[in-house]
C-alpha cells in the first residue's frame, strides 16, 4: 500500500500468487483490514469453548492447581469441578496463555545417509544362515553389497 514494492513482489514474500495478492489489495480497499479476514469461516465453531468457561479454568489453574501437570488438573477439573471439558482443549487454553511449556517437537524418525559418490568406496557385508542342503547343517550366505551403485 506504501507503494515501496511491487504487488508480485509482495506476493513472493507472502508466498502466494500475485493473483490472490491482488485480490486482497482490492479487499482492503474496500472494507479495510476486515476484508482481510479469512472468508471461508462465517460462524465459529459449534465445538467452542465459551470464554467465560476458558477464563474459569485458567483461574483455577493460576490459583489452585499450578503445580499440577496438564493430566492430573484434567481429571481435577472433573472430579472436584464438574468441568467437562476435552484433555486437548484444556491443554491448548493453558499453552496459549503461557501456563503450561509446549513439549518439544519431535524429530526425524530415521536420517537417511548419503550414498557414497563412487563404486567401491563402502563394500557393507551381509551374511544369514540358511538350510540350503538336506539336514540339519545351515549354511551361511554372504552378500557384499556396493553402496554407491546396489550392485551385488
Amino acid at each position: 500500500m506504501a507503494k515501496r514494492i511491487t504487488w508480485w513482489q509482495a506476493a513472493e514474500i507472502v508466498g502466494s500468487s500475485g493473483r490472490s495478492m491482488r485480490r486482497w489489495k482490492r479487499r482492503y480497499e474496500e472494507h479495510g483490514y476486515d476484508g482481510l479476514f479469512d472468508r471461508r469461516q462465517q460462524r465459529p465453531s459449534p465445538k467452542r469453548v465459551p470464554m467465560e468457561l476458558a477464563e474459569e479454568v485458567l483461574r483455577l489453574y493460576r490459583e489452585q492447581y499450578a503445580d499440577f501437570n496438564v493430566r492430573h488438573f484434567h481429571e481435577k477439573l472433573g472430579e472436584e469441578h464438574d468441568i467437562r471439558l476435552s484433555y486437548t482443549g484444556g491443554k491448548l487454553a493453558l499453552q496459549g496463555a503461557g501456563l503450561v511449556a509446549k513439549g518439544r517437537e519431535r524429530g526425524v524418525h530415521r536420517k537417511r545417509r548419503k550414498r557414497r559418490p563412487r563404486a567401491g568406496r563402502m563394500l557393507p557385508l551381509e551374511g544369514s544362515r540358511h538350510r540350503w542342503f538336506q539336514g540339519d547343517r545351515g549354511y551361511d550366505l554372504i552378500e557384499v553389497l556396493d553402496d554407491a551403485t546396489s550392485e551385488t
